[in-house]
Parts: structure tokens; C-alpha cells; sequence
């Protein structure tokens, strides 16, 4: 049987606290300029940049994936229907919530770009190009950000255990291919794109507690509520007790 997820707000908060900061200790790595993590960055993206010289169709393949699947604007419309189904269910808090996080990254993954100021790396034969500052990655972090929230209200909506299984194996995938075509891009370097994944996650899962907290208790589906098989909630239902004579 497919169990209703539970309501346990202090779990998100505490993926959030954790995985933000982390993300903020790679901040602070980065601005001090710490010699190991940059020569790490510039090993990677010299592997990399080699391969997409060398592989010009893998190279269009990862282009095609990061402006048009796991583009940030992609994500986006992605969260914002997401937040009118909800909308349309009658769950205006849960919709309000995804609508206000989804702003409020976009906001404070500018505000990091602008405040941190990191140079992109730079080659003199260029497979991509982008604008703008590195660090954190707007890709690596929007759809981290995303496919966590899409995750996690996979199991708000009380889906069958399949289906959480794919959610969470399209999810992983996406995350990681998404961070993945920048650095192959030769568009990032790998701490920009590590920052973005961890402070994507940890921005989720504090609208995830957000949401558990605020979210009517009716808003919490069962199994047999989602479509799953009636039987198996009439076998969690305790028999009638017997009339007394």
C-alpha cells in the first residue's frame, strides 16, 4: 500500500539548513579564491572543453539540452503551471508558495551573480558562450530548485509508489545532466555549478516546509483520495463494531 507522505516540516528544514550551508561554504571558498578548489575548477574544465572541441555532435546535443530542456525558463513555466494546478485543486497556499520561491530564486540567484562577480572561464576556441557572472550557476541552481519542489510535491499529491520512483529518477537525472551541459559547455566552472545545486535543494526544501505548514490538512491526500485501489484503504479501515443487542 502507498503510504499519504507525512507531515514532517522539521525534516525540510533541516535539508535546508544543511544543504545551504554547504552551498555557503562553497560561496566563501570562492570569494577568498582558495587555491585548491580553483585549481579543481580549471582541472575539470580543461577535460571537458577538450572532449566538446573534439565531439562536435555531442557538443550540439548539449547545447540543444541546456537552451531548450533544463533552459531556466523551461523550469519555470514548468513550476508556474504546477502552481495553478494546485490553484485550480483549491490549494491556494501550496500554489502561492511555489509561485513566491520560484520568484524569489531567480531574484537571489541574480543578487549572488552580481554580488560575487566571478569570471567565466575563457578559451580562445569557444564552443558556447554565455553572459554575465559564473557564480552560481542560473541552470545548475533553477533546475535543482525545480525538479526537487516537483519531487517533493509528487508526494504531497499522494502519487503510487511507481510513480514517486520515476519522479525521483527523472529528477536525479535531470539535476545532474543540467549542471552537467554547463561545465561541458566550458560556460561554468565546477564550483558554480556545485554552489547552484546546493542552494537550489536548500531553497526547495524550505518551501517544502513552507507548504507543510501553511497547506490545509484536507490538501494531504490518501492514496484511495490520489485514485489508488480501494481496497487497499478499506483495509486500513477498522471493521464496524457490532451493534449492541
Amino acid at each position: 500500500m502507498d503510504a499519504p507522505p507525512p507531515r514532517r516540516p522539521a525534516a525540510c528544514l533541516w535539508a535546508s539548513g544543511i544543504t545551504g550551508l554547504l552551498g555557503t561554504l562553497v560561496l566563501a571558498l570562492v570569494v577568498a579564491d582558495w587555491a585548491p578548489l580553483l585549481s579543481w575548477d580549471r582541472t575539470v574544465a580543461d577535460v571537458l572543453h577538450r572532449s566538446a572541441v573534439g565531439h562536435p555532435g555531442w557538443t550540439r546535443a548539449n547545447r540543444i539540452l541546456t537552451d531548450w530542456v533544463w533552459d531556466p525558463w523551461t523550469v519555470r513555466a514548468l513550476l508556474v503551471a504546477t502552481a495553478l494546478w494546485f490553484l485550480w485543486r483549491g490549494d491556494r497556499v501550496t500554489a502561492l508558495c511555489v509561485l513566491i520561491a520560484t520568484a524569489s530564486v531567480s531574484a537571489l540567484q541574480q543578487g549572488l551573480k552580481v554580488g560575487v562577480g566571478r569570471e567565466r572561464p575563457y578559451w580562445t576556441d569557444p564552443v558556447a558562450t554565455a553572459h554575465f557572472s559564473a557564480f552560481p550557476s542560473g541552470h545548475a541552481m533553477t533546475a535543482a530548485f525545480g525538479c526537487s519542489l516537483l519531487w517533493w510535491l509528487t508526494l504531497r499529491a499522494g502519487a503510487r509508489a511507481w510513480w514517486r520512483w520515476a519522479a525521483t529518477a527523472l529528477a536525479a537525472v535531470s539535476v545532474a545532466a543540467a549542471g552537467f551541459t554547463r561545465l561541458y559547455l566550458g560556460v561554468h566552472w565546477f564550483s558554480d555549478v556545485l554552489g547552484g545545486w546546493l542552494f537550489g535543494v536548500a531553497l526547495a526544501a524550505l518551501t517544502a516546509a513552507a507548504s507543510t505548514w501553511w497547506a490545509p490538512a484536507g490538501s494531504w491526500r490518501s492514496p484511495a483520495d490520489a485514485g489508488g485501489d480501494p481496497a487497499d484503504a478499506a483495509s486500513d479501515t477498522p471493521p464496524d463494531r457490532p451493534e449492541a443487542p
